[in-house]
């Protein structure tokens, strides 16, 4: 199956082969599943288990096939739960033995920031594609050797922006780029929480050696994309502002409160703020000449919705279609694979926000000096363009 342009017709494709396969009798539907990508997950933390797998279960062309831990007993409760077989099961001391296992095509890195890079590369070299979570890496030296690695191993590259595939991204996207409201004149967004030290998921993120960046890695990247992704255009300069409670224990290795502002060529220009030391949030407005698109929540697992406000006039919220997004994203993934899909978040795209991020370190540590970002990078696919809302 080819990939049109047209996200419409791509889907349309898809549903009919959902149809088929729903159809299918139990012994073909088996056959369907060995022929679906599989996928190994590195890191058995709450993303994986409480996202990935499922997603890999609800996923048409991506299945499970492999787990990897430096927790042998969890690892090996995982897979049974799961059906996979002992040999399936991997530590970070066998790790390179993937390199033998015909039933992993896709390694998927979620692991602490720091570690990215390791082992990414290291799938790369045993001949697996690669899906990493973002942020890629914790220094752009790192970002820029993964890249360097799946170029020389001739493998894909691609880094986890669900929002990229996600309905109700996909849709303001959209209705930017047909100027539904007019020309977009600025963009907002504020992506951030509250840290809890308690929480092993995110004592490692206030850990700079693991993070790199703290809430600008781990939130802040979403509202850094978001921007780039909503306008299809890149920043040319940043300013950044940064404050961290001196006595608030949490923060001795890594900064909380960042607020920023990217001016584009078009002239739009981008607020974003993040932090690990306020109420959940991760929203974003593209305000308009005629109004603005409201997307509150706009990136949380589920439950998004969008507000257009026309004339003053707030219509009725409009929800997200149901549905998975990490089965869209895996699979996805999948479809490039396969070469049936185009690459729409490849390394270049992670380096990107983590060339900016430091950027926008930069202006803060300078109290807000101007930070030129016009490195010349243009998006190659617009999600908005080959992605189907559905």
């Amino acid at each position: 199956m080819r990939v049109s342009p047209n996200p419409i017709s791509r889907r349309s494709l898809l549903g009919a082969a959902g149809a088929a396969a729903a159809l299918a009798p139990a012994s073909a539907k088996a056959a369907a599943e060995t022929d679906k990508v599989g996928f190994a997950i590195v890191g058995l933390g709450k993303l994986s288990l409480g996202q990935l797998i499922p997603g890999l279960k609800a996923a048409r062309n991506a299945r499970l096939a492999a787990v990897v831990s430096g927790h042998p007993d969890k690892a090996r409760r995982v897979a049974a739960e799961n059906g996979l077989p002992a040999d399936a099961v991997y530590g970070y001391d066998d790790y390179d033995r993937i390199a033998k296992d015909p039933r992993i095509q896709v390694v998927y890195i979620v692991l602490p920031n720091a570690l990215h890079a390791e082992h990414t590369i290291k799938a790369l070299k045993a001949g697996k594609h690669v899906l990493c979570e973002k942020p890629m890496a914790t220094t752009i030296a790192d970002a820029e050797a993964m890249i360097a690695a799946a170029k020389a191993a001739s493998r894909h590259l691609m880094i986890a922006y669900r929002c990229h595939y996600e309905p109700l991204n996909l849709d303001v996207m959209r209705r930017l780029r047909a100027k539904s409201l007019g020309r977009v004149r600025q963009i907002n967004t504020t992506m951030g929480r509250q840290a809890d030290p308690s929480d092993p998921s995110d004592a490692w993120r206030l850990d700079a050696a693991l993070s790199g960046a703290g809430a600008l890695g781990d939130m802040g990247v979403y509202g850094i994309s978001a921007a780039r992704y909503l306008l299809n255009e890149e920043p040319v300069a940043v300013q950044a502002w940064a404050w961290t409670d001196p006595a608030d224990p949490r923060f001795k290795q890594t900064q909380d409160l960042i607020n920023w502002q990217f001016r584009f060529p078009s002239g739009v220009i981008a607020n974003g703020s993040t932090s690990f030391g306020y109420a959940p949030t991760m929203a974003f407005e593209a305000i308009c000449e005629q109004g603005r698109l409201v997307a509150d929540p706009a990136a949380f697992y589920g439950g998004n919705r969008l507000i257009v406000v026309k004339g003053g006039q707030a219509q009725p919220p409009i929800p997200a279609p149901p549905g998975d997004q990490f089965a869209r994203e895996m699979d996805w993934m999948a479809d490039v694979v396969r070469g049936k899909a185009p690459m729409v978040s490849p390394g270049e795209e992670g380096l990107q926000d983590m060339r900016l991020m430091q950027a926008i370190l930069d202006s803060a540590a300078r109290d807000g000096a101007t930070v030129r970002t016009d490195w010349g990078y243009r998006r190659a696919v617009d999600p908005a363009a080959v992605v189907a809302v559905a």
